[in-house]
């Protein structure tokens, strides 16, 4: 099995590590890992891609390259350019140090680099570790996605539904719960949930030049969220694995709104 590994926390971050580890340990004796990452960090980009400007890319070994983009221009990357001859059969993006749950699914560039394979029809995943006081004590912090990963994403590969019911690629998004390897209860697959009261803010902020700044502040990761969530199975320290399709239309009020507006 050839697999692309990817990420928004940059080329050099120790999720990145994990990630590779769990991909060898997915791929056998006889696949490949590609890493194609972002040189910098790109955290919140979204599924942002490099539009307007060009795309520097640079080999750091065998198999292992640099972007100074997204994470969606580094999948483009891969598959248009790096890996053009031989395409990935499975895309991995993170191991996000930090959860994607919730409404931080909309923010992430962990999912944003999965949806993007999605897109261009390929099977993807993304892995988030979620991080807090339990995760902090801990010598690797990302220790239950390490230990969990892989037989996880064997699991997704022997179920083999990569397709939605609305013609689009499914991609699967991961968050492993803030606790060690050994407390991990299970996995529970789960809807995206909602953070009650957690909105993204900004704090004014003056240099000594005196020249004002605003710097993005987000909010609790430990709100009560929505019940049966991928937040709430987090936080009772299950894994959650929540099936996702890039498209953002709400079916339920499209039926209603045909009703109600369409004439003819």
């Amino acid at each position: 099995m050839r697999i692309l590994i990817t990420n928004d926390d940059g080329i050099n971050a120790p999720g990145l590590e994990t990630l590779e580890a769990i991909a060898t340990e997915v791929a056998g004796p006889g696949g490949e890992v590609w890493t194609v990452a972002p040189a910098f960090e790109q955290s919140g980009v979204a599924h942002c891609i490099s539009y307007v400007h060009p795309t520097l890319i640079a080999e750091l070994g065998p198999r292992r390259y640099a972007a100074e983009g997204t994470p969606a221009d580094c999948v483009l990357a891969a598959i248009a350019d790096v890996m053009r001859d031989n395409p990935p059969d499975l895309v991995l993006s993170g191991v996000n140090r930090g959860n994607n749950s919730g409404e931080n699914v909309m923010y992430s560039g962990t999912v944003g680099g999965a949806m993007e394979a999605a897109l261009q029809g390929l099977p993807a995943i993304a892995l988030s570790q979620y991080m807090g006081q339990r995760t902090a004590a801990l010598d690797d912090p990302f220790q239950a996605a390490r230990m969990h990963g892989p037989r996880l994403i064997r699991q997704l590969l022997d179920y083999g539904d990569w397709t939605s019911d609305q013609d689009f690629r499914l991609f699967y998004n991961i968050n492993f719960p803030p606790c060690d390897a050994a407390s991990v209860k299970g996995t529970r697959v789960a809807p995206q949930g909602r953070r009650q009261g957690v909105r993204f803010e900004v704090e004014p902020y003056h240099a000594p030049n005196g020249r004002r700044f605003l710097w993005v502040l987000g909010g609790s990761q430990t709100a009560q969220a929505t019940p049966e969530s991928d937040v709430d199975a987090n936080m009772r320290d299950y894994i959650s694995l929540t099936p996702m399709r890039p498209d953002l239309t709400c079916h339920k009020t499209l039926a209603e709104l045909r009703g109600v507006l369409e004439e003819g």
